[in-house]
């Protein structure tokens, strides 16, 4: 139990700090802070969390085509199950196959499973993010435009990561020490930010909104433990993998909806109640995986 509290009291600590500070009606411009992480904070924590941990290449990889797998699940089931009960794919199944792997999937694996789960985490979030902003927006807008990978600076620290991985190249010092400073304040970051967007959100449709929940959390707990087991996966990769997997409704799945004419209202709702069941999810979730 301690080691439990130990994990989920630092992200919801940092979640709460932003949802006071929106309650308090104190300014917080999520669009220069979502461009900081994104721009500087993820690519350096990218970026030192694969060279500075010692784990075999093929872990990359597999982790990696486990979050593709996992997302091809996602979506697959995910339209299936929206098609039977006649609700509109534009606006649900985003919330529904991409989780909150960012703000809450990073923090938690490094809490959980300390640098090896994070730099794992990291493996999964990269492909998440690269299907978010091509397949993801392709189901909100109904257009495709796979430049927008080129787009992201994150790509490019992945590849330079890979490049000392695989080729037994040192890091020069001063590099190691910068990216571990600019990346260690992405974390705390996202979950102030989470907390201030959870505060501005507004529940609409409750039963819609607990569906769709239950569906992203139900799903994301059953693929996780399924693709782990097809995977051969134990230890940290199988936590990380379940982990990752289980997290609630990613919060730019909601202005992915309300950017694209879709309906961001049940989207929010699904992002506030898929969050709060996953305070209740995850310590129990935690016990299984680190035990």
């Amino acid at each position: 139990m301690t080691i439990l509290f130990n994990i989920v009291t630092p992200v919801l600590a940092c979640a709460a700090i932003g949802y006071g500070w929106s309650r308090a009606g104190q300014p917080f411009d999520k669009g220069m802070v979502g461009k900081l992480v994104m721009f500087i904070g993820v690519p350096n924590l990218v970026f030192h969390a694969l060279v500075s941990v010692e784990f075999a290449p093929q872990e990359f990889g597999e982790m990696a085509a486990a979050s593709l797998a996992s997302s091809v699940v996602f979506l697959g089931a995910g339209w299936g199950v929206l098609k039977v009960l006649g609700l509109s794919a534009r606006t649900c199944l985003n919330p529904i196959a991409f989780g909150n792997t960012g703000n809450m999937g990073l923090p938690l694996a490094f809490l959980a499973f300390g640098d090896h789960g994070l730099a794992l985490a990291v493996a999964y979030f990269v492909v998440n993010v690269i299907l978010l902003v091509t397949i993801g927006v392709a189901v909100a807008s109904n257009r495709y435009n796979p430049r927008e990978v080129l787009r992201q600076p994150f790509i490019y620290t992945v590849a330079a990561a890979l490049f000392f991985m695989l080729s037994g190249t040192p890091v020069p010092a001063a590099l190691a020490e910068t990216t571990k400073m600019l990346g260690n304040f992405t974390i705390p970051l996202m979950l102030i930010t989470l907390g201030v967007s959870l505060a501005e959100l507004k529940l609409v449709s409750l039963p819609r909104s607990i569906l769709v929940a239950a569906l992203r959390l139900g799903l994301g707990v059953a693929v996780g433990f399924g693709l782990a087991a097809a995977f051969g996966m134990t230890g940290a990769p199988r936590g990380v993998l379940v982990l990752m997997c289980a997290m609630p409704v990613a919060v730019i799945t909601y202005l992915m909806a309300e950017t694209h004419a879709g309906d961001g209202r049940h989207v929010a709702g699904a992002v506030i109640v898929s969050t709060l069941a996953s305070f209740v999810m995850l310590p129990p979730l935690l016990w299984v995986l680190i035990n």
